[in-house]
């Protein structure tokens, strides 16, 4: 059996994933998205890494009751 290294970059590896897709939102689904928020939220370098986050995320959960709507409507068209 191998020992874990007391020292682990998993955390920088996480935030550096959540910093590219924040990078490239349009690229990346909304769920994903969700996840990077949710990951720099609460473990963001900084203050201002934090807000920036906490808005997107608002923003993101504000825009799924639209597409939740859309879903149904477009259902409901085509029966």
């Amino acid at each position: 059996m191998t020992q874990q290294p007391r020292h682990s970059d998993w955390p920088s590896d996480r935030l550096a994933e959540a910093r590219a897709v924040m990078a490239d939102v349009a690229n990346h689904s909304d769920h994903l998205v969700r996840l990077a928020c949710n990951v720099l939220v609460a473990h963001g370098e900084t203050q201002d890494e934090r807000a920036s986050a906490q808005r997107l995320l608002v923003v993101i959960e504000a825009r799924r009751p639209i597409r939740t709507a859309q879903r149904e409507d477009s259902r409901r068209d085509s029966q």
